[in-house]
Formats: structure tokens, C-alpha cells, sequence
């Protein structure tokens, strides 16, 4: 009322007023609306006598001329009638607010319950805890069952009609759970079935090879045998060290430890003409005539477009991944493998004699054990699909976390690829469900995919980063993997980018044990230290591999394993019932387990303001590899090995960019409203960038795909520096010092672009190297 008054007289008593523009933006970000007020004097306007003046401005307010002796009656009418609305307005203003005052129940939200400012009816966020419950509550064994029973097939391998038909299926399940869905395909060059190849020993045939490894040469070679354990290269410095030559022979190797590619990739190194690749039982409880299945590309993808997508191939000139092997390659079965092995001469190998049969020697071989291979594998082009459906964010809809599993398989594949494509549609099912039902509003969107031509090499994966890498650089907060999530129930192992460490730990302090519901998965699987007790590195053949080393998005991917048997991956024998047989039948129990710990991290990295990566987790990793070169540097300098004139100065302070860097961002985080989005955006932006700067951007996608500089591989990386070193300090033929000064530049300038982007905008960056 008084403000009321005070107008009134100003008008009628001519007083100099302002006038007051209010300009009401709503941010469509979700920032708070703003008020923004300018405030302006009025300007003495001349008038004529019809009490307009010529050179009047024009306002995007109501303008007020500034005496009223100058407004015709019909002027100072309308004024009168807009003095009385005023009136009435502040009265019902008064009131209403005094009612409600009185009528205002006290309502506090909790703390940790979000919603957006400044944006009408926006979502209200669900606490964390309640997320967890309902995930818990819904996910259920019984659900899972059933989708285990729908996707459960005998044959869908790669680029088949079973492939096909359970690609259809989960688009009808996407589509019934109402979600944006879409499907991509790829032409790719695979290996349908074997072409009748061929083993055989002092010219007779050990009995039948039905497996195959995709990608090996098809030709026939042959040579004396030659035991080489593992065919890792600790096993083949071992045979250096007996002085044996690897030349010109045929080398037998077990299935395990590291991948089929990387066995052939060692041995060819060493100029041997072929490689035969058999499950020992000391690794593996199968049948001694069980057939082994997999492939020999070093790489990922198709190796027929290295580099480039795989969408139409009249577009690309012929083309041949560097990474595929030059000799062939074949599995055997224990009982060709045993047939070999008993009648093998040569030297003892009383270090490798731990497996097969307690009466088998594990001779090394001699020149008599003339061990022939022909391979005859027949690669053809099939089409492949990858299914991707969405649930998409209600803030920040652009920005995802991705959720995969592979869809094919040699045979019925259960552990494999059933378990994960079940738990991939039942999350999805589940998710759906709490928005639906429960209120839970992501912040983030959530793109579920079902991948083909997994076996080949992640080739469906591959294809699709391949095919839109750039739109993918800041846009996958995160990548998930369920292949394999279950193949044993006495361990629990996990790679992941070191980023995700911190909530990962604590995801498994959510989840229970299923053995014992009193027990967390942390309490019965970490040890005094946890990253020791559950983390693995990563490795080519890792589903994650790919997104992490290529792509430059954290990754994650995990099991529960059995610690003592190697599950039968990449045979006929990966059926439910081996499965129940390694799970003590807890198959279900273990899958629910598995669900819960992939939904909570992916949920988990959708509902908070801020992404849940710690940037400071590469600190001490950097500074460790750091510090090793740095000892290995200083001390062939020493022996003269190494040119005084390299320092390690700029190496050093590339290190302590970083570490500067990290910690000023944790600083930051620590002192931000961290419920303001905005602010969180910002923070998220630089964050979201560290992993794909630390892809080294001095080499080719194409010709070294594996860019990162701490977890790929090639020349460029860290650990290749290391390796490097010692090379030059055992005066090996490869060292190359000049070679080893400019990769060690590289390296350094990489590690100082990551600090860089992690320090934020131009104007922040300490730019002293």
C-alpha cells in the first residue's frame, strides 16, 4: 500500500522518476531464470501542443512524459484506472500472501534429493539410496532366468541366421520398452567354418581339427617342434637362455594367459614357421577332443579396414591390417596335442612340466619331429548388426554412458556372450522402469548396445567407433562391458580405466555377496589392498580394450571367475550346464550380482551433478613411469650408453603439469557449489577430456589404433620408452637412440597436453614448457 502511495504522489506532483525494464530469460540449460533490471532517468522531452514530442526515443518499457499538465483527459483517465488496479492488485497481493503464511506447512527436502533450477516443472532427482534399493528390489533372479531361457540359442555365430534372429529380438524388446532404438550394419570378412585343415606329425595326421583361428595365413608350413610353454616372451627369452633357436620351427604353445594373437605375434617375431595353440589341463577342465576356436588378428576389428569403418567397402582401396600374421596358425585338441607330445625328443623342460598327462615328457622337440600345417581357412564377407537402444538424460541428454554386451558366439556361447546380452536387456527393462514407475529422472542418457562379430576381434564394436569416433570424443562419459561378467564364483576380477577405481570400490561395498548376504563384494574379495586383490591389466583381447585405447573413453569390465580353472571361452563346452557346474549353481545368484554392480556404476555416473572420475588416480601411475625412466636414463648416462644432452627436465615438469593440474581441479571441486549445473558443466567438460588426451596424437589411428600413452601399445607409449632403455643398455640391434630422443619427446608433450586441457581455459594454463 505504501509503495502504492508513493507512485501516486510521484505522478501527481511531477517528480523525476526511473523507469524499470525487466527482462525474464529462462535458460534452457537449467540455470535459475534471472531478473535482469536496468534502471534509466527520465530525459525533459519537448512537446508540442498535441503533447507528443518530435524527437520522443522509443523504449521497450512504457515511457512516461514528466509533467502531468502535458496529458490529455484520456491520458490521465487511463492513468487513474491503472492507479486503481494497483490498488487492488496490492491488496490481493497482501493478502494471499499473509493466508499463506498461515497456511504453510513446514516441508524440508533432503539434502542429497536434486532438482533443476529455474526450470518450471522440473524433475525432482531420488536420493542415491533409494536408487540403490529399487535396482536391488527389481532386478531379480527370476527376471533374469526368463531372459536367460529367451536368449539362449544353439548356434549364433557371427554374421548367421541365430545372429540375426536374436538381433531382431532385442530390437522388439526396445521397442516395447518404448526406447529411441536403432540398428548399424557392417560388412566384414570373417571365417564362417574351417576349410579342412590339417595337422599332421613325422607325416602322419593327428587325428581331426575341427577348431580354427580366424585371420591366420592359408598356406602350409612346416618344421621341426619346438615346445615354447605359454608362446609368451618370457617363455621364448627362456629358450634364448637354452640356447635354442626359434627359426624355421613349429612351435607348440597353451591356450591361456595371453591371447591367441599375441602367441603368433611372438612366435613370428622370432622367424618361426608356424604355431600350434592346444588347452592344457592344467589350465582347463574339458574333454580331451574338445575343439578350440578364436582368432590371430593383433588388433581389433576388421583387419580389412584397419582404421575406417566398415559400412560400405566399394569406398576404400584394399587394405590389410599391419597386425595380422604372416604364418599360420591352428588349434589342437589335449589329445592331439598329447599324441605330439609323447613322441617329442630334445632337451627336458623341467620347469614347463606341470601339465597334460603325469606319463608326458615335456620335451622341447628336435629336429625329427617334423611337425606339418595346413591351413585352408576361407574368408568371406557377412553382415553383421549392432543393436543400440536409449534412455535418454532429462539435463544433459547429449552426454551418455554406454552399456555392451557381445551377441555371437561359437556355439551356444552361454558364459560367453548369453549371460551378458540377458543382463544388457534386463537393465535396460529395469531402468526403464524405476523412470516409469518410481520417479527416477537421469541426469545423463544411458545407450544400451548388443554388439556382433565379438569373437572376431570386437569387430561390431570396433566398427562403430571406427565409423563415428569424432561425434564420440565428448560425448561417452563411460563404456561398460557385460561379456563374461560370469564364469566362476570363488574371485572377482576387474580392468578399468583408473579413473573409474574409486567408484568402483565403492559400488562394491553396495553390492552383497552372493554367497553370503551379510558380506559386501569388497569385504569377501579385497584384501588389505583392493586394487592389488581385484584389478587386472588390460589386454588386446579385453572387451574394453578398444574404447579405452582407441577411443579414449573410460572403460570397465569385470567377472566373477573361477580361481582355479580356466572356464571353457572359445569352445563347444561353454554351455549352461558347464556354467552351473563352475558357479556350484549359483549361476542366477552371480548374474543378479553382476547386474547390480554394472547398473549402479552406470547409474551412479547419470544421477550426480558431477561425473564420478578422479582425475588425481593418474597422478601416481604417471610419476611412476616417470621415475623409471628416469633412473633407467641417469644410469646409461652414466656408462655412456646415453648422450649427456638428453635431460629429463622437461619430462620432469610435464609430470608435475599434471600433478599441479589434478590437484587444482580437486581444490576447485572442493570449494563449488557442486548443486549448481552449471558450474558442474564446466567442471564435467574438463574432466570428460582427460582419457582421450592422453591418446598420443603423434601416431596414426590406422597404423598404431592403440594410442594411449599408459594403457595401449606400440612405440609411442611409456612402457615402450622402458623397454627402449633396456634395449639400449643391452646393446641390442633394435636400440636406435635417436629414435628412443624423439618418442621420449612425444611422450613428453602428450603427458603436457593432457595437464593442459585438465587445467581449463587458455588464460589458466602455466604455460613454462
Amino acid at each position: 500500500m505504501d509503495q502504492a502511495r508513493t507512485t501516486i504522489s510521484k505522478i501527481f506532483n511531477g517528480e523525476p522518476r526511473s523507469y524499470t525494464r525487466f527482462n525474464l530469460t529462462q535458460n534452457m540449460e537449467g540455470e535459475n531464470s534471472q531478473v535482469e533490471m536496468k534502471l534509466s532517468s527520465d530525459m525533459d522531452e519537448e512537446v508540442e501542443a498535441n503533447g507528443v514530442g518530435e524527437n520522443m526515443k522509443k523504449h521497450n518499457g512504457p515511457y512516461y512524459p514528466s509533467k502531468l499538465s502535458q496529458r490529455s483527459p484520456k491520458t490521465i483517465c487511463c492513468i487513474v484506472i491503472g492507479i486503481l488496479l494497483l490498488f487492488i492488485s496490492g491488496y490481493l497481493i497482501g493478502y494471499l500472501s499473509h493466508r499463506s503464511k498461515n497456511n504453510t506447512k513446514d516441508v524440508t527436502c533432503p539434502d542429497t534429493v536434486d532438482n533443476i533450477p529455474g526450470i518450471p516443472d522440473a524433475p525432482v532427482f531420488m536420493d542415491w539410496s533409494d536408487i540403490r534399493a529399487l535396482l536391488k528390489k527389481k532386478l531379480t533372479a527370476s527376471n533374469i532366468k526368463d531372459t536367460l531361457r529367451e536368449f539362449s540359442s544353439a548356434n549364433h555365430q557371427a554374421g548367421t541366421s541365430g545372429d540375426e534372429q536374436l538381433a531382431n529380438n532385442i530390437v522388439e524388446k526396445f521397442k516395447a520398452l518404448r526406447m529411441t532404438q536403432w540398428t548399424d550394419e557392417h560388412y566384414v570378412k570373417i571365417v564362417p567354418t574351417s576349410s579342412n585343415n590339417r595337422v599332421l606329425f613325422r607325416g602322419n595326421a593327428v587325428g581331426s581339427t575341427e577348431g580354427f583361428l580366424a585371420y591366420s595365413a592359408a598356406r602350409t608350413a612346416e618344421g621341426p617342434a619346438l615346445y615354447a610353454h605359454y608362446g609368451r616372451p618370457e617363455d621364448f627369452r627362456r629358450l634364448e637362455d637354452m640356447k635354442v633357436n626359434v627359426n624355421g620351427t613349429v612351435v607348440l604353445v597353451r591356450a591361456g594367459k595371453i591371447g591367441f594373437a599375441e602367441k603368433v605375434a611372438n612366435a613370428e617375431r622370432l622367424k618361426a614357421s608356424a604355431v600350434l595353440i592346444y588347452p592344457d589341463l592344467v589350465d582347463y577342465k574339458i574333454n580331451d577332443d574338445t575343439a578350440l576356436f578364436g582368432h590371430v588378428h593383433l588388433g581389433t576389428g576388421d583387419p580389412y579396414t584397419p582404421g575406417f569403418p566398415s559400412f560400405n567397402h566399394t569406398q576404400f582401396p584394399p587394405a590389410r591390417s599391419s597386425g595380422l600374421p604372416n604364418i599360420p596358425a591352428q588349434t589342437i585338441t589335449i589329445k592331439q596335442a598329447t599324441e605330439i607330445m609323447k613322441k617329442m625328443g630334445g632337451q627336458v623342460s623341467h620347469d614347463w612340466r606341470d601339465g597334460l598327462l603325469r606319463d608326458v615328457n615335456y620335451n622341447l622337440g628336435d629336429n625329427r619331429d617334423v611337425i606339418t600345417v595346413e591351413v585352408n581357412n576361407a574368408l568371406t564377407e557377412k553382415k553383421i548388426h549392432n543393436v543400440f537402444g536409449v534412455i535418454k538424460g532429462y539435463v544433459d541428454e547429449d552426454q551418455y554412458v554406454l552399456i555392451g554386451a557381445q551377441r555371437d558366439a561359437w556355439g551356444s556361447g552361454y558364459a560367453k556372450s548369453t549371460v551378458g546380452t540377458s543382463l544388457l536387456v534386463e537393465l535396460a527393462k529395469t531402468i526403464t522402469n524405476m523412470i516409469k514407475n518410481d520417479g527416477l529422472r537421469p541426469k545423463r542418457s544411458i545407450v544400451f548396445a548388443s554388439w556382433s562379430a565379438g569373437e572376431y576381434g570386437h569387430v561390431g564394436a570396433t566398427e562403430w567407433l571406427e565409423g563415428y569416433l569424432t561425434s564420440l570424443n565428448m560425448k561417452v562419459v563411460s563404456y561398460i562391458s557385460l561379456d563374461g561378467v560370469v564364469s566362476g564364483s570363488d574371485s572377482f576380477k576387474a580392468s578399468a580405466s583408473p579413473l573409474l577405481y574409486d567408484l568402483i570400490e565403492s559400488t562394491m561395498k553396495q553390492v552383497s555377496f552372493p554367497g553370503d548376504e551379510t558380506k559386501s563384494l569388497h569385504e569377501q574379495f579385497s584384501a588389505s589392498n583392493w586394487e592389488k586383490s581385484i584389478i587386472e591389466p588390460m589386454r588386446l583381447f579385453d572387451s574394453i580394450y578398444t574404447f579405452q585405447t582407441f577411443t579414449g573413453v573410460p572403460s570397465f569390465s569385470f567377472r566373477f571367475t573361477s580361481s582355479s580353472k580356466q572356464y571353457p571361452y572359445d569352445t563347444l563346452e561353454d554351455t549352461e550346464k558347464n556354467l552351473d557346474r563352475y558357479t556350484f549353481d549359483k549361476t542366477l545368484k552371480l548374474a543378479k550380482a553382476a547386474g547390480e554392480v554394472a547398473g549402479l556404476v552406470t547409474l551412479r555416473l547419470v544421477h550426480d551433478h558431477l561425473i564420478r572420475l578422479n582425475v588425481a588416480k593418474y597422478t601416481n601411475i604417471i610419476r611412476n613411469h616417470v621415475s623409471q625412466i628416469r633412473s633407467k636414463v641417469e644410469s646409461l648416462q652414466g656408462s655412456g650408453r646415453l648422450p649427456n644432452n638428453l635431460t629429463m627436465l622437461w619430462l620432469l615438469s610435464a609430470q608435475g603439469s599434471y600433478d599441479r593440474a589434478a590437484s587444482t581441479l580437486l581444490t576447485s571441486i572442493h570449494n563449488s557449489d557442486l548443486g549448481d549445473l552449471e558450474q558442474c558443466r564446466i567442471l564435467n567438460r574438463r574432466i570428460m577430456r582427460v582419457e582421450g588426451t592422453l591418446l598420443s596424437p603423434f601416431v596414426s589411428p590406422r597404423e598404431t589404433p592403440f594410442r594411449h600413452i599408459l594403457l595401449g601399445s606400440g612405440e609411442h607409449t611409456l612402457a615402450a620408452l622402458l623397454d627402449h632403455l633396456n634395449a639400449i643398455k643391452e646393446g641390442l640391434e633394435s636400440a636406435d637412440v635417436d629414435q628412443f630422443k624423439n618418442q621420449f619427446a612425444l611422450a613428453t608433450w602428450t603427458i603436457q597436453g593432457c595437464a593442459n586441457t585438465l587445467a581449463g581455459e587458455v588464460w589458466n594454463l602455466d604455460n613454462q614448457i
